[in-house]
């Protein structure tokens, strides 16, 4: 894995958190293998009806389109 890749994933993350804190929740990167993007959920995410649009829609469409080689996100 390049750290460059995991370094634009860190950096695309750490743009979207503001977004998911503003909803009492928050995001953490675990790792990245085989293309996967692992992330952990926190705080009003866990157990939330709407955090599989979250993930899909927002943060997987995000890092798919901006960062080569990522092609799904996935929780931990």
């Amino acid at each position: 894995m390049s750290n460059n890749v995991e370094q634009q994933i860190k950096e695309a993350i750490e743009r979207m958190r503001g977004f998911i804190q503003q909803d009492g929740g928050d995001i953490r990167y675990v790792k990245f293998e085989e293309g996967i993007v692992y992330v952990e959920m926190l705080g009003a995410c866990q157990g939330c009806a709407a955090l599989d649009t979250t993930l899909k829609d927002g943060v997987e469409s995000i890092l798919v389109e901006e960062i080569p080689g990522v092609i799904a996100v996935e929780q931990i």
